[in-house]
């Protein structure tokens, strides 16, 4: 399939540029897959939408102080060790290896391997008392940076601050508004959007209504960042991030398939999480495991799921709007089917109403959607 068919025109104006309050009183728009109909509510309504046993799978990931400020330290006229401060550096950590370095992307100029930065404080006028280097350099981008002392995720409050993405340009008053309720595993550069809109009261009304909760783990890096640029969508590197499925987690999965309810992902991280570990679980001719829809598992996933993909674990969805010609707007394509996701949208683009919230907002502190 051709990347362009995942586009599609959008006003500026729509991008959400700051939280609904309180979050479960954004606009949830209803999708059903098997008649086709698109209905409109509020995301607090979502449990009309949802029986006893059924299992909400969230992503409890947490976002990082992953933004980053330096500068250049250049050598003296003597080619000396670095000394002198240059040009600026801003740094999106993405990902921390074994050894302690980090992937990152990297703005500023002629930021090449070898390059020394002095890392800053938020206010960008005192040095933070660490020192980096850029060991390696990758494409568009990105690089590979290595921090003395080292940093590590929990280190990085002191010295970083969470990134938002680039299409929201509002000041945050609260840091916590882009964390899902129930984050508490530090890891990523994004936050899992359609977690947002989950208040501590919903989440009791879903419990006593019946419904299940399980967790996942995805730490989210690059390809939530950047749209595909390649002409055919299967020749896009998906990049490998960091996932975790629990024993718990997938026992409780299995058991409401094996009962014959529906497990319902919060979020395309989510289903790229249980997908691969519904794709672990396939054990050939051995009826012994047979009965299982996913196993545990932990480590990375590079599952690029696009339409003609055949779901094993997933029955339902939740999810915002996403970015024209992203990986989770295909991702979105393959469960919904493409002609009802356009449909949607455009659904989504041109909806008018006369209350308090008359047309849906987009992206990350936008709106949802219910796939049914």
């Amino acid at each position: 399939m051709k990347t362009s068919e995942f586009d599609y025109q959008l006003d500026p104006a729509r991008i959400a540029q700051t939280p609904v309050e309180p979050r479960d009183m954004s606009r949830l728009m209803v999708v059903n897959r098997a008649d086709g109909t698109i209905a409109h509510r509020r995301f607090r309504d979502i449990g009309d939408y949802l029986s006893p046993g059924d299992l909400l799978v969230f992503n409890d990931t947490r976002v990082i102080a992953a933004r980053l400020f330096a500068r250049k330290r250049l050598p003296d006229g003597n080619g000396a060790r670095p000394s002198r401060l240059g040009g600026r550096v801003e740094l999106l950590l993405l990902r921390q290896r074994a050894n302690g370095d980090w992937h990152a992307l990297v703005r500023g100029k002629r930021v090449r391997q070898g390059t020394h930065l002095t890392v800053l404080l938020p206010d960008q006028q005192q040095e933070a008392g660490i020192q980096a280097t850029v060991v390696e350099v990758g494409e568009r981008g990105e690089r590979v940076v290595t921090f003395d002392p080292p940093l590590s995720a929990s280190d990085l409050d002191q010295v970083g601050t969470v990134p938002l993405p680039p299409y929201i340009h509002t000041p945050l008053d609260d840091p916590e508004r882009y964390q899902t309720v129930y984050a508490r595993r530090l890891g990523s550069a994004a936050a899992p959007t359609a977690g947002l809109h989950f208040t501590p009261q919903l989440l009791l009304t879903l419990r006593e209504k019946g419904i299940a909760f399980g967790y996942v783990t995805l730490h989210i890096g690059l390809d939530t960042f950047r749209p595909v640029v390649t002409e055919r969508i299967q020749d896009h590197p998906m990049h490998t991030e960091y996932a975790v499925l629990d024993a718990h987690t997938a026992h409780q999965i299995n058991q409401t398939k094996l009962a014959g309810h529906r497990v319902v992902a919060v979020g395309t991280t989510v289903v790229r999480v249980l997908e691969t570990a519904a794709q672990r679980a396939a054990c050939g001719e051995d009826e012994a495991c047979a009965w299982q829809t996913v196993t545990a598992f932990q480590g990375d996933t590079d599952l690029f799921i696009t339409p003609g993909y055949t779901f094993r674990a997933v029955d339902r969805l939740v999810t915002n709007f996403h970015l024209p010609r992203s990986t989770l707007l295909m991702l979105v394509s393959a469960f919904a089917g493409l002609d009802l996701t356009r449909r949607a949208y455009q659904t989504a683009i041109q909806f008018q109403d006369h209350s308090d919230m008359p047309t849906y907002r987009f992206y990350s502190f936008g709106d949802a959607m219910l796939i049914l």
